[in-house]
């Protein structure tokens, strides 16, 4: 069952392709577009065929494509963000890792429970999994491709070198997995990169438009977040919903068929009509989840990488600070006071030049975030309205036609 799911997931359709840009907004340029064009799903990993074109000299060919995994796009975000001369841009969250087990259990239950059911609920319960399967599926290259995307559309990620060898070299790139080692190094460095948060997060920035940005992005992560959950809550009961016609409408159709009575034909346009009203709930299952809840997720995402940005510019200041401290020292003691000033005017300089940059960062995320929410709010509104009308005339033409009868 799951292998005719993942063979009917390797291919991506051009109109599938322009649907999963639609999470940000990106610039019109031209220059340098990339998009994976192909998936293909092999057991516990996903490979992603990335297809460039491109008109800048600084590549070897105007188009190519490469097979890249997961792994390699996180290498990528990796890369960029213990990069200091990017410190004060909003770097796009890494892609989530592929994570089909959810759909894969819920796969194995129906199998282990077909013979509880009849064949026709059944039938119907393995098309709505297999199509959230491939749902999952295309959400996963979503992700992955949006990432690229924003690192083309960026006047300065787009110029980086990993970049250029991510996008253009043919062969594997022989990223690995942590080891023990590596994962608990990363793990001491996380927790003291967070206790390093909170210290310098509780002081007071010397900046009115940081400061206002820093309270905005706390309590609007916070919400965005609480937002996601109950967005995937709505969602799931529509999805409750669409599983629970299909339970009545072969129950209905049961009834017709065990034995010839006078409600043979009541109960069958009944089915047949709730079978329609169901495809109709899923469709607005996955609307809800396409255009709201995957919007927040990234959003909530993509906050969390422009709080990262305002560590790193407050970081920057500490450390500014501190050499204006060690400065005056040194000038008192009348030691090492160029080797002082030095490191002083080092620091003024990362500071300014990380702030003058992250003013502009933090304003195009803002206009980013209120186009992308614009568009999708509307875009659902109108879908669920359409939905709802549907559902509306279906129930009414089986009203109708049961009156006829």
């Amino acid at each position: 069952m799951m292998d005719g799911v993942e063979d009917s997931s390797d291919l991506l359709s051009e109109d599938q392709s322009k649907e999963r840009s639609d999470t940000v907004d990106l610039n019109l340029d031209t220059s340098l577009v990339v998009d994976i064009s192909d998936a293909l799903s092999e057991k516990e990993k996903v490979k992603f065929t990335v297809h460039t074109k491109t008109t800048l000299p600084s590549f070897s060919d105007s188009e190519f494509s490469v097979q890249r995994e997961h792994e390699e796009f996180v290498w990528l975000h990796t890369m960029y963000v213990e990069n200091e001369d990017y410190g004060g841009i909003v770097i796009p969250p890494a892609p989530p890792r592929p994570d089909f087990d959810a759909s894969r259990e819920k796969l194995q239950r129906l199998g282990d429970g077909e013979g509880t059911m009849t064949k026709e609920e059944f039938t119907k319960m393995k098309q709505e999994l297999e199509a959230e399967y491939l749902a999952t599926f295309k959400k996963t290259v979503a992700m992955h491709e949006v990432f690229l995307q924003r690192l083309a559309a960026h006047p300065t990620l787009r110029n980086d070198h990993n970049f250029k060898v991510f996008l253009e070299y043919k062969g594997e790139l022989n990223v690995r997995g942590k080891n023990k080692k590596e994962k608990f190094g990363s793990l001491v460095k996380f927790v003291t990169k967070s206790v390093d948060e909170v210290l310098v997060s509780g002081q007071k920035d010397v900046d009115s438009f940081f400061e206002h940005e820093k309270n905005f992005l706390v309590e609007y992560h916070t919400k965005v977040k609480d937002a996601t959950t109950k967005s995937d809550r709505m969602t799931r009961c529509h999805k409750d919903v669409a599983a629970s016609y299909i339970k009545i409408s072969g129950g209905l159709l049961g009834l017709a068929t065990a034995e010839k009575t006078d409600l043979d034909k009541f109960f069958i346009k009944v089915s047949e009509s709730l079978e329609k009203v169901r495809k109709l709930e899923t469709r607005v299952a996955s609307d809800e989840d396409l255009k709201l809840s995957d919007l927040l997720r990234y959003y909530m995402r993509d906050s969390a990488a422009a709080k990262d940005l305002l560590y790193r510019r407050m970081r920057a200041l500490v450390d500014y600070q501190s050499a204006n401290k060690a400065l005056e020292k040194a000038r008192a003691k009348n030691k090492d006071v160029h080797q002082a000033e030095m490191k002083q005017q080092e620091s003024c300089d990362k500071f300014e030049k990380l702030s003058e940059v992250a003013k502009t960062e933090l304003s195009d995320f803002k206009t980013r975030r209120v186009t992308a929410y614009r568009k999708h709010l509307v875009e659902l509104a109108e879908l669920e309205l359409k939905h709802a009308k549907a559902q509306v005339q279906q129930l009414k033409n089986c009203l109708s036609s049961l009156q006829d009868n």
